[in-house]
């Protein structure tokens, strides 16, 4: 059975479009009703802030609005910026997101790499690491559901998460830094790139702590629209999935890897690299088969709703359908 999921994000060339945004927004929430209803696994969220294409800022908002329309999808933030927020605040929204879904809830927890969204949320860029430490260390203090001391006060977080001893969390990242981080933590670690020096540098710190590894390191990973005719699909839309590649490759910093990070400068080159694809029904089926996942991506950089629409209803019909 292929693990199969939709990526929202809501990138769109006129984000300052309300009514547009408005619809895209809502239609974001049906179409994962209703796949949810057909059998998909996972949503996945992402998290940028101060971008001029609209980048989705509020993924734990977002979370909440689509596991009150669930039954049984997880709902993947991946990576929630977390020195960018108030720790205290984090683990209330995610207490009650886990109470809501019923454990639903993944959350990989990043750095990120964009020294603007620090600059705008009055935090410092150089000290990044240091607030990662001291936000994770105030998560998992207050999902006890104990009193603890908190910038020089006794402070309860309650509820507590449904989920024991806490929701699902990931530690995110390519660097040796953060599988350091993991392990301290005995968190599992979610690698931004295949980077295998890494990797290896994990398990070793896991063998030397006495831990058993928990490391999620992508491969191929194409993002995904399910049409009729991908020819005409790239002619008419491949314009929306260039405006997302090229929005996060100038985001990207030189030594920064990920299996999205694309190159291409044209509609040709994106369709060339195969990080962005339009597959047919046959198509995603093989995939799936294939991969034994799929990243669906069906509203990518402002991709018309109806053609959204289409790729879910293609996708119930035949990769959700083969899994029944």
């Amino acid at each position: 059975m292929a693990f199969t999921l939709i990526r929202i994000n809501h990138v769109h060339p006129d984000p300052v479009d309300g009514t547009e945004m408005s619809d895209r927004y809502r239609a974001a929430l049906d179409i994962a009703e209703f796949l949810d209803e057909r059998g998909l696994n996972a949503v996945q969220l992402d998290e940028h802030h101060v971008s001029s294409t609209g980048w989705s800022p509020t993924p734990m908002m977002t979370a909440g609005m689509i596991v009150s329309r669930t039954e049984h999808v997880l709902c993947l933030i991946g990576a929630l910026l977390l020195p960018l927020h108030d720790p205290i605040r984090v683990a209330e929204d995610l207490a009650v997101l886990d109470l809501v879904s019923k454990g639903r809830i993944v959350v990989t927890v990043g750095l990120g790499y964009r020294p603007v969204e620090y600059a705008a949320m009055g935090k410092e860029w150089s000290e990044r690491g240091r607030i990662l430490d001291e936000s994770l260390d105030v998560l998992l203090r207050a999902w006890t559901g104990e009193p603890f001391e908190h910038n020089g006060e006794m402070v309860q977080v309650l509820p507590k998460p449904f989920s024991e001893p806490h929701p699902t969390l990931m530690i995110g990242g390519s660097a040796k830094a953060s599988a350091r981080r993991a392990v301290r933590l005995g968190l599992p670690f979610s690698m931004g790139g295949n980077k295998q020096d890494v990797k290896a540098y994990y398990e070793e710190l896991c063998v030397q702590a006495g831990i058993a590894p928990f490391v999620i390191c992508p491969e191929e990973a194409p993002q995904i629209v399910i049409v009729d005719d991908p020819d005409r699909a790239w002619a008419e839309h491949g314009q929306h999935f260039l405006l997302e590649a090229q929005t996060y490759h100038g985001w990207q910093q030189p030594h920064q890897k990920s299996v999205v990070h694309s190159h291409a400068t044209t509609v040709a080159e994106l369709r060339d690299e195969g990080i962005y694809r339009f597959y047919t029904p046959d198509q995603a089926v093989e995939h799936a088969r294939e991969k034994g996942s799929l990243s669906l991506h069906p509203l990518c950089g402002g991709m018309p709703i109806d053609v959204a629409w289409r790729c879910a209803e293609l996708a119930a019909d035949s990769v959700l359908q083969a899994d029944q």
